[in-house]
């Protein structure tokens, strides 16, 4: 039997069935899946999407306006989590994960959409008395009426630190890094104030989508036939979609011809397969190659030259994602998993080699902003002997003469300057190369030889690379 609507209050006030929203409704399963499942937003989101639409419930601006109440959600938690403390009575560890979600959602447009105050407000309280139920929506109401009542520029001179006595602590609530992260990113930055408040608002825009023409099976000009599409910046197989146009309405992307790949992704593949060999150029190997991204671009670069690729990637169900991403190309290659740490290949068999490692995601963040509040500093104790054991065994794996690429989505220096510098000291034939030279036309790529790529400076994620030639 049918749940019957609750009689009046004695306020004589009449029961008013809540009304369903179905974009915030999405918006809320969404971020409850990042929270209760540690998913990732990119992941979570587009099935969403495309079963709404299908349902027929959501049009494109549904869908957009779905997409930026998540991501903005996620990346301003620090800034938004900071005022919501202002405007309750408790700790917020005490307030329930789905209540802070929805204050999350409604303090993000009530401070950072163009959305009316009272639209905003009244929206989020139906959707608390839908998913949360009456009793907690009297609750959102009153705390969203408290966070109306000022603007963001207001929120934050109230409960950002002074920059003068804590700058660490005003710039990790401004722009809503936890504490360590902005530490951390200022060392990688090289000292000074230069550039960190740039970097921290780049972390929080979101990034176009990237697309890259895989060579000998697509062309940049091609995929610049779709609408929206803009040349990249820096790799000659990069294309844009500056509307954040869906990858798989793209023909090429559909048929594994093309793929999306962030442009920084892209420059670490062409710098190894472009780093100069003393000898042949026949073997090529991407050590830890899931989910496929460089795997696929490499794949078809060795191609053009004869060249054959082995992809290797620990877990089963990533190995997986890189034969689909390779699937199709036309030079010899081979998917296997293996650990890279423990390899089955002989040592000295390889001309090329790429270890793109396991890190803690902190140059994703503007893709995977739930990243930045999961991650602890001692996430990076547990990084450091894989990335330390891949490197060696990249190291081994390649001839004299041949070249390795050891890179990684994180500029923090634990995971980048450092690990080479101690596998290099337990290596002694070795030699660092200077990568900035191939990378042709990229700006401010620093004193070398490494090179690291930052969202302010180039707009790409904050990949790392050196290059590495063995010599005895």
């Amino acid at each position: 039997m049918s749940e019957q609507p609750r009689r009046p209050r004695k306020t004589g006030k009449p029961y008013r069935r809540p009304k369903k929203d179905p974009v915030r409704i999405l918006a809320f399963e969404a971020l409850r899946a990042v929270d209760e499942r540690d998913a990732y937003a990119n992941l979570v989101l587009p099935p969403l999407l495309r079963k709404a639409r299908e349902s027929g419930d959501f049009d494109a601006r549904d869908a957009a306006l779905a997409t930026e109440l998540v991501y903005g959600t996620l990346r301003r938690q620090g800034t938004y989590d900071a005022v919501i403390a202002a405007c309750v009575d408790r700790p917020l560890r005490e307030v329930d994960p789905p209540v802070l979600d929805v204050l999350g959602l409604g303090v993000h447009q009530l401070l950072g959409t163009r959305i009316p105050s009272h639209a905003a407000v009244s929206a989020s309280v139906e959707l608390a008395r839908v998913v949360l139920g009456d009793g907690r929506a009297k609750f959102v109401n009153a705390v969203l009426r408290k966070v109306a009542q000022d603007d963001l520029a207001g929120w934050l001179e109230r409960v950002a630190p002074p920059y003068d006595e804590d700058p660490e602590d005003h710039l990790a609530v401004v722009h809503s890094h936890p504490r360590w992260v902005v530490s951390a990113l200022w060392d990688s930055l090289g000292g000074g104030r230069a550039g960190i408040e740039e970097l921290l608002a780049a972390d929080n825009e979101r990034p176009e989508v990237t697309l890259v023409a895989r060579p000998g099976r697509a062309t940049s000009e091609e995929l610049l036939g779709e609408e929206a599409a803009v040349p990249g910046r820096w790799s000659p197989y990069a294309v844009r979609l500056t509307e954040g146009g869906e990858p798989g309405a793209v023909t090429a992307v559909r048929e594994g011809r093309a793929g999306v790949q962030d442009e920084g992704s892209q420059l670490v593949a062409l710098a190894l397969a472009n780093a100069p060999l003393d000898g042949p150029d026949r073997r090529w190997l991407d050590g830890c190659a899931g989910p496929g991204g460089k795997a696929a671009l490499l794949g078809a670069l060795a191609a053009e030259r004869g060249a054959f690729l082995l992809a290797s990637e620990k877990q089963p169900h990533r190995a997986g994602l890189v034969a689909r991403a390779l699937d199709g190309n036309p030079g010899p290659y081979q998917v296997i998993a293996a650990d890279g740490t423990r390899p089955p290949w002989r040592p000295g068999s390889f001309d090329r080699v790429l270890v793109d490692v396991p890190c803690t995601g902190l140059g994703a963040l503007r893709r995977r902003p739930e990243a930045r509040w999961r991650r602890r500093p001692e996430d990076l104790d547990g990084f450091a002997p894989l990335q330390r054991g891949l490197l060696s065994s990249a190291l081994e794996a390649v001839r004299v003469g041949g070249v390795v690429g050891y890179a990684t989505c994180s500029p923090h220096l634990a995971e980048t300057r450092a690990v080479v510098a101690d596998v290099l000291k337990q290596h002694p034939g070795t030699d660092l190369l200077d990568a900035r030279p191939l990378l042709p036309g990229v700006p401010e790529l620093g004193e070398g030889p490494d090179v690291q790529l930052w969202p302010h400076l180039h707009g790409t994620d904050a990949m790392y690379l050196a290059l590495i030639r063995r010599t005895g």
